[in-house]
């Protein structure tokens, strides 16, 4: 039996995909959308009378279509499937959506987060988390950071990577210049000598900003730094010289974006 925050929280994640799900359509425009989605719950409110059964009276089948197959099981079917003891309650399967260009994805937004390779999945969660909480419009990666559709990634984003808009930078471009063409001023967020502080009353002013953060350990290449428009530091006390980047990303966006209005 799953305690309830456990089911609150794999229901959250059923109506945020949901809604993911519904603007399939309009990433592919003009054709018919094929996606079939294959969920396995275990919630404490429901008995089964067998290993794994179709669930159409769960907790998602107002949301989910009738074409897509939900199934029910017991917590030992899950961890045969999965192959270790680590159910959350909800697996699913599915097919990707095209992402779209950057220059698409900004056109309409006013704050977006770039990440330069963030390599840790829970990180990339908790980032997605604060961006959907505090103000960001926009998440765009680089490359070689890690998948936002990663399992861990996912679970500790309590969903928003379903929500927040994302896409990977091109690796072949100066996204820089993309952001540029677009309006946005850039703010690299590191410890420099030179860097504004976060408060600055001129960051919030700004119509269009985009928030760069690093890489755990290293932080942001030196070039990338160079490049952007402001160098801004989050100012610490008692001697501490940095914090976690999913730390500094919340910090940021309520600074930056939500206080913006």
């Amino acid at each position: 039996m799953f305690p309830g925050h456990t089911v609150r929280r794999a229901r959250r994640s059923v109506l945020l995909f949901s809604s993911y799900l519904s603007s399939f359509p309009q990433a592919r425009p003009g054709q018919k959308t094929d996606y079939r989605l294959y969920f396995l719950f275990i919630f404490h409110a429901i008995r089964f009378n067998a290993a794994v059964h179709v669930d159409r009276e769960g907790p998602c089948d107002a949301r989910c279509p009738d074409d897509i197959p939900v199934y029910a099981a017991e917590l030992e079917v899950l961890t045969q499937l999965t192959g270790f003891h680590l159910t959350r309650g909800m697996l699913c399967a599915m097919r990707r959506p095209a992402l779209p260009d950057a220059a698409a994805l900004c056109a309409n937004a006013a704050r977006v987060a770039v990440l330069e390779n963030v390599m840790n999945p829970t990180n990339i969660g908790a980032i997605f988390r604060s961006a959907a909480a505090l103000g960001v419009d926009a998440v765009l990666l680089t490359s070689a950071g890690s998948d936002p559709l990663y399992r861990r990634a996912v679970r500790v984003s309590m969903g928003t990577v379903f929500q927040v808009p994302w896409t990977y930078l091109p690796a072949d471009t100066d996204w820089q210049q993309t952001l540029h063409t677009l309006g946005f001023r850039t703010a690299a967020m590191a410890l420099r000598d030179d860097s504004l502080r976060i408060d600055d009353a001129r960051l919030r002013t700004l119509p269009r900003l985009a928030i760069v953060l690093g890489t755990e350990g290293d932080g942001l290449a030196g070039s990338t730094i160079a490049a952007c428009d402001y160098t801004v530091r989050i100012p610490m006390t008692h001697g501490v010289d940095s914090l976690n980047v999913a730390a500094a990303s919340a910090v940021a966006f309520y600074q930056l974006a939500l206080l913006r209005g």
